[in-house]
């Protein structure tokens, strides 16, 4: 229809098998370090990774060669650039399906005006994440700790701090409910946890703080990460 607004496609890796396979063998291709890879092996990769070809016979050819060295050469695929590629592909695809802006930190709010805003003016997507703490308070600084550590694993999640006397409300926030969690979205208080660390063992870690948000369902699904142990064995020859 005229005057209807023009929707830009976003680009997308192909679809269905033959699609997947010459996705995985151009990425491959891409990836390989070329000097270490044999001259013939290169090659046939090249011709793998770019099916059209311009001469017809040249490609009769190639697929009348191909199935017996196409079969050995699947079964020697490198299992490391395969995790690369499966990682690439989850990456983009959650990209595509993310919304709302992106952090990756514990925000300190310096006043109760910055408190309200973070409320009242954040994404309506966002989930918020505020934790009132003041000096010398029992388990306030471990919870900044874990707090820390899921702003790295939850980007989407807005993550902040404030002192209890910079609140303007330091008489709610006492230190015998301290530390205490508040959670918010689109201006909703979702959760709201005083003295929080008696929800958890004396000694707790961000697992623990992510467990307990996750038992409410306050938390997103976590952004998509490699493994460690793939990330060290990425540099294994």
């Amino acid at each position: 229809m005229s005057g209807s607004p023009e929707i830009e496609e976003l680009p997308a890796t192909q679809t269905g098998p033959k699609g997947v396979i010459h996705d995985w063998r151009k990425f491959k291709l891409e990836s390989q370090d070329h000097e270490s890879i044999p001259p013939n092996k290169r090659e046939l990769l090249r011709q793998m990774s770019n099916p059209k070809s311009k001469n017809d016979d040249t490609r009769e050819k190639i697929g009348r060669k191909m199935s017996v060295q196409e079969y050995e050469m699947i079964q020697e695929e490198d299992e490391t650039c395969l995790r690369k590629y499966r990682k690439q592909c989850m990456q983009e695809m959650h990209g595509r399906l993310s919304f709302g802006p992106k952090f990756d930190a514990v925000f300190e709010l310096d006043s109760g005006e910055a408190f309200l805003d973070v409320i009242e003016k954040e994404h309506r997507l966002t989930v918020v994440v505020v934790h009132i703490y003041d000096d010398g308070i029992g388990g306030c600084d471990a919870l900044n700790n874990c707090l820390t550590c899921l702003a790295a694993e939850y980007s989407t999640v807005k993550f902040c701090r404030i002192r209890a006397s910079a609140t303007g409300a330091g008489e709610r926030f006492s230190d015998d409910v301290l530390p205490a969690l508040l959670v918010y979205k689109a201006g909703e208080l979702l959760g709201n946890f005083l003295c929080f660390t008696k929800h958890l063992n004396e000694e707790f870690f961000a697992t623990d703080v992510e467990n307990f948000l996750n038992e409410y369902g306050l938390l997103p699904e976590k952004e998509i990460a490699a493994c460690p142990d793939e990330e060290e064995n990425t540099d294994v020859d």
